[in-house]
C-alpha cells in the first residue's frame, strides 16, 4: 500500500527546523529536489538525455528503470512525477499484493476523473509474478497510470514480454568515481565539516561504495559520527572503521552470467590477465569453483579444440585437482587452467564442424552408409553385397585407401576446416596430403 507520508506532492509544508533536519538520515537529507541535482545519469537527465527530451515533448511514457542499487531509481521516479504534475504513488513488490494493486488502480481511476494523472512507481517490480505483472497491462494501455518500475534484474528475463512492450526500458549506470566524489562533497557541505581522510583513504571509500550512492552516504554518516579530533584515517584505518561492502554478485541472477561471459570472452581474446581478474571476481562473490571448472572444460573444447588438444586434458586435470584439494588450495589449480587456456592457440573449427555435421545429418535424414563399409555377419548380408570392395586401410600404401565413407547419393563435404595456428596447422597439412592421395586414387 502506498505511504501517504512519502508519496504525495501536496501543499508546501512548514519550514523544517535545523534540529529536525539533522535528525534525518544523511541520504534522505541529500535527496535531490530537482532532476538536475541527480548525479551520474547524464545520458538520461543531461541536456540531450532521454528523459530530458521526453519531458520537453510533454510525453512521459511508462518506464522500466533498470540499474544496480543506490543509483537513484526511486528519486528519479519521484521527481518525474513532480516535473510532470502527476500524483506520485509508490508500491513495493516485496510488500504489496493484489489488493494493494487493485486499490492503487481504483484511486488512479478516481483521480483521473478529476483531471489528475498518476505516476505509479513500483519498486522491485520483477518480484511480481506473471499474473500480477499482467494486471498492469489495462491501466497502462488506457493511460490510467504512467507506470515506472524499478528493477535490479535484467528486464528481458524478469518481466513479461507483454509488459515490456508497453514500457520503455532505461538503463541507469552505476555511479562513477566523479559522481561518488560529488556526493562526498555534498555530504561534507551538509555536515559543515570535512571528513578525516587522507586522499588515498577517500579513494578507497569510493572504491568500497562500488557505484552505490546510498552506500557512500551511509558510510559518510559513520564518518560524521567520529568524535572531534579523530586522527586522519589512511586506507587501513578506514577499513577498520567500515565493514567492506560485499561485491555485487548473485549466483543465480544476471551478474552471475555477466561475469562468466566476461571470463569466457577474455579467454577467447587470449588475455590471461583479464581472465584471472574475472575468475577472482567470481570467487570473491561466492561462486562455486566447480561451476567455473565446468565452464573452463567447455571453453577448452569449444574455443581451443584441436589447436591444442592438451587444453582439454589440462582443464579436466585442474578440475580433478580442485576436487581433491578443495578451497582455497585447489583454486590455484583452476587459476593455472585459466592461464593455460588464455595463452593457448584458439580455434573453434571442431565446434563449427560439429554444428555443420549436425545440420547435414538433419537434412539428409536416414541415408544408409555405403554397402562396402557395412559388416556382413550373416550369409544373407554377404549375398546383398555388404562389405564388398572394402579396402582395409592398413593394408594399403600409405595406410590410406581413399574410399568414400559418406552415404551413397550424398556428396562429400568438408565439415572440419582446421585453422592455420597451433597444432591445427599440422592437422591441416595432413588433411591436404590425404586429399591429394584421395584424388589420385579416384576416391
Amino acid at each position: 500500500m502506498s505511504n501517504p507520508s512519502t508519496d504525495l506532492f501536496g501543499p508546501a509544508e512548514p519550514p523544517e527546523s535545523s534540529d529536525t533536519r539533522a535528525a534525518r538520515p544523511l541520504a534522505d537529507r541529500l535527496r535531490p529536489s530537482t532532476l538536475e541535482e541527480v548525479v551520474g545519469q547524464d545520458h538520461l537527465l543531461g541536456p540531450e538525455g532521454t528523459l530530458t527530451r521526453m519531458l520537453a515533448r510533454g510525453s512521459l511514457a511508462s518506464l522500466i528503470l533498470w540499474g544496480p542499487p543506490g543509483v537513484g531509481k526511486t528519486t528519479i521516479a519521484r521527481l518525474l512525477a513532480a516535473r510532470s504534475g502527476l500524483h506520485f504513488t509508490q508500491l513495493s513488490a516485496v510488500f504489496s499484493g493484489v489488493a494493494d494493486l487493485k486499490r492503487a488502480f481504483e484511486e488512479a481511476v478516481r483521480r483521473r476523473r478529476t483531471g489528475q494523472g498518476t505516476l505509479l512507481f513500483v519498486d522491485e517490480i520483477h518480484r511480481f509474478n506473471r499474473a500480477q505483472q499482467d494486471g498492469f497491462l489495462p491501466v497502462v494501455e488506457d493511460g490510467t497510470v504512467i507506470l515506472v518500475g524499478a528493477t535490479t534484474e535484467n528486464p528481458s528475463f524478469a518481466l513479461n514480454g507483454a509488459l515490456l512492450s508497453r514500457c520503455q526500458v532505461l538503463v541507469l549506470r552505476r555511479l562513477d568515481d566523479d559522481a561518488l566524489e560529488l556526493l562526498l562533497s555534498r555530504a561534507e557541505t551538509e555536515l559543515a565539516r570535512p571528513f578525516p581522510l587522507t586522499p588515498e583513504a577517500r579513494l578507497s571509500l569510493r572504491a568500497m561504495a562500488d557505484g552505490d550512492g546510498r552506500y557512500i552516504l551511509n558510510m559518510s554518516e559513520q564518518l560524521a559520527a567520529l568524535p572531534p579530533g579523530t586522527p586522519v584515517l589512511d586506507p587501513a584505518g578506514l577499513s577498520e572503521l567500515l565493514a567492506k561492502r560485499a561485491a555485487l554478485y548473485d549466483k543465480d541472477r544476471e551478474e552471475h552470467y555477466n561475469l562468466i561471459s566476461a571470463l569466457h570472452k577474455s579467454l577467447r581474446g587470449s588475455d590471461p590477465d583479464a581472465a584471472l581478474y574475472w575468475f577472482a571476481r567470481m570467487l570473491h562473490g561466492g561462486e562455486d569453483p566447480r561451476y567455473i571448472a565446468r565452464r573452463l572444460v567447455r571453453f577448452a573444447a569449444e574455443d581451443i579444440g584441436m589447436a591444442d588438444p592438451n587444453a582439454l586434458t589440462q582443464a579436466l586435470t585442474g578440475w580433478e585437482t580442485y576436487e581433491r584439494l578443495g578451497s582455497p588450495e585447489g583454486e590455484l589449480a583452476l587459476a593455472q587452467v585459466v592461464v593455460y587456456l588464455g595463452t593457448a592457440p584458439k580455434s573453434n573449427a571442431v565446434y563449427a564442424a560439429y554444428g555443420a555435421a549436425r545440420a547435414a545429418a538433419k537434412a539428409t535424414g536416414s541415408l544408409m552408409p555405403p554397402a562396402h563399409i557395412l559388416n556382413a555377419p550373416t550369409k544373407l548380408m554377404k549375398q546383398l553385397g555388404y562389405g564388398d570392395g572394402y579396402a582395409y586401410d592398413h593394408a594399403t600404401a600409405d595406410a590410406f585407401s581413399g574410399q568414400n565413407y559418406f552415404p551413397d547419393g550424398m556428396a562429400r563435404e568438408a565439415f572440419y576446416q582446421p585453422r592455420d595456428r597451433g597444432f591445427e596447422r599440422e592437422i591441416g597439412k595432413r588433411l591436404d596430403y590425404w586429399a591429394k592421395l584421395r584424388a589420385a586414387k579416384g576416391g
